[in-house]
């Protein structure tokens, strides 16, 4: 069992941004050179990628969701306790 929802766009936006600290990395180390503003477009691309990502997967989400054969997703507070529907 997950212990969170996945996020795909999180995790490619986390995958631009270890790109870009291994480019600065591999620049400190002495293995290249790079110029400073060469990480530019790897983080604004890989921002847009994961934007597009994640729209993309809300729109999956929602459609799924207003299946009635879609699997009901357990979260915390979607239960019925406390709504005063005590017997009397």
């Amino acid at each position: 069992m997950l212990r969170h929802e996945f996020r795909p766009g999180r995790l490619v936006c986390g995958a631009a941004f270890v790109l870009a600290g291994v480019i600065y990395a591999g620049d400190a180390g002495g293995l290249w050179e790079t110029p400073w503003f060469a990480v530019v477009p790897v983080v604004v691309t890989g921002l847009c990628l994961a934007a597009v990502t994640g729209l993309v997967t809300r729109a999956v989400r929602r459609r799924r969701a207003g299946r009635p054969d879609a699997p009901a997703e357990t979260g915390a507070g979607t239960g019925t306790a406390g709504t005063g529907t005590a017997e009397r």
